[in-house]
């Protein structure tokens, strides 16, 4: 009885074959209720679970319906962990007539990239050097400490005010690279840990949210440049970007603004307001209403620490006064820097590319020199960062000319340009886009 109910309890779990799908099913799940994603040819429901990633529920639908192995490798550090919450979630596999890519993509770019990754791999360049970023770390406390040294000294007037001002605006603007990597995950081993220090870094040092930031700049990596998809073109009518959508907007007649002259108001609304206005109240209104008590903790330490140690010397008013300038200044260096790498590139619907297809389309790298890394906190390495978002920034050179070679055994376009041939394309393509909305506006 004992062998025979054994052999019957065998033979009922053989009898209860894994669901297969196929690609036309699974496309079919990529509404916002209804989510299905394919990792390493296995099917997984998200639709409840994407209301409780970290990463935010917007990040999960961005590949609802299609393959996100590639993805999945590229934002998590400890897989195995991940995916114990992914095993309640599995449904099924993709049918064994099915391809691994859906929609046409290229396997081969796909293999030999993830060959590619393995080699990162065994060169241990996703091990972090934490010296580095103890240096890094050290040398924006010393520039909090300088510019506490200089109007301390010199007093309150206006060559050490904005002397000031200028030093802590570079703290700031470095502080802001450097939370970028612990966002990243990119320098501990362990998930939390890169966690509370980036909550430190960006909250602290820099009275922002580690949780409005993840939310919002993983969804570009996941679909850099694609509308509706990507946070960081979605300009509210302010600038028409890219080759579509102006010719759209030109056809529909809409007109916001004078896009025809968006390469010129740019200067005016963009650098100087961005830090200042739209993410200063952004990110203050988002921890309120998602009622985020750890980040506005965090935030609020950075605004006490500043007015403690600036009303002395200049009043409120006059403390509130430098703060703002302090974000203008920074906000300047941080739009010239990120979007040097993408307002140029192509900016477009979703075309469901491979990885390192879609990642290429939107990036082009700077030339490397130690001011260039050090300025844009190595984001000159803006290809090799969208491929590998978990390496440490200070192996991206290491990595670069492997990247290199694959893009030119496969046809695909490695832009590498001067700083300040970078800086100009940001607004050569807005008033590309600007030309092409005028055309379509007065004669389409």
């Amino acid at each position: 009885m004992g062998k025979g109910g054994e052999q019957g309890g065998e033979q009922g779990e053989l009898q209860a074959p894994v669901p297969t799908f196929s690609w036309e099913e699974i496309h079919k799940h990529d509404q916002r209720a209804d989510r299905w994603l394919v990792i390493d040819r296995k099917v997984y429901n998200v639709s409840q679970w994407s209301k409780k990633h970290p990463g935010g529920f917007r990040l999960l639908g961005h590949y609802a319906g299609e393959d996100a192995t590639d993805a999945f490798r590229a934002f998590h550090l400890d897989l195995n962990y991940v995916r114990k919450f992914l095993k309640p979630l599995l449904i099924g596999e993709l049918a064994p007539g099915e391809p691994s890519q859906d929609r046409g993509k290229s396997t081969q770019i796909t293999q030999d990239f993830r060959a590619l990754r393995q080699t990162a791999e065994d060169m241990n360049l996703f091990k972090a050097n934490h010296l580095f970023y103890f240096l890094h770390l050290g040398h924006i406390f010393a520039m909090e400490g300088l510019a506490w040294l200089t109007v301390s000294y010199f007093g309150t007037g206006w060559i050490s005010t904005i002397l000031t001002a200028f030093i802590l605006a570079t703290s700031q603007a470095q502080a802001g690279w450097l939370q970028h990597d612990y966002g990243h995950l990119s320098v501990y081993k362990k998930s939390s840990w890169n966690h509370i220090v980036h909550k430190f870094v960006i909250g602290h040092l820099k009275g922002a949210s580690a949780n409005w930031w993840n939310h919002r700049h993983f969804q570009h990596h996941a679909k850099p440049n694609i509308f509706q998809k990507d946070p960081d073109v979605n300009m509210l009518h302010v600038f028409v970007l890219g080759d579509w959508q102006p010719i759209e907007y030109g056809k529909k007649k809409l007109k916001y603004l004078p896009y025809n002259h968006q390469h010129q108001y740019f200067f005016l609304i963009g650098p100087p307001l961005l830090i200042p206005m739209y993410f200063q109240m952004q990110i203050i209104m988002t921890m309120i209403v998602r009622k985020d008590w750890v980040d506005l903790a965090w935030a609020i330490s950075y605004y006490t620490r500043f007015f403690i140690t600036y009303i002395p010397f200049f009043g409120v008013l006059g403390a509130l006064l430098l703060l703002n300038f302090i974000r203008f200044l920074e906000s300047h260096w941080f739009v010239w820097v990120t979007q040097m790498n993408h307002i140029p590139m192509e900016i477009d619907r979703e075309k469901h590319r491979d990885w390192l297809s879609s990642q290429l389309a939107a990036t082009c790298n700077v030339e490397q020199s130690f001011f260039n890394d050090w300025f844009s906190g190595h984001l000159n390495f803006q290809i090799e960062h969208h491929l590998f978002p978990t390496m440490p920034r200070h192996n991206y050179h290491k990595i670069a000319p492997l990247v290199k070679s694959l893009c030119a055994k496969h046809g695909v376009p490695y832009q590498e340009k001067s700083l300040l041939r970078a800086l100009l394309d940001i607004v050569g393509s807005l008033k590309k886009s600007g030309d092409l909305w005028l055309d379509a506006y007065l004669h389409k």
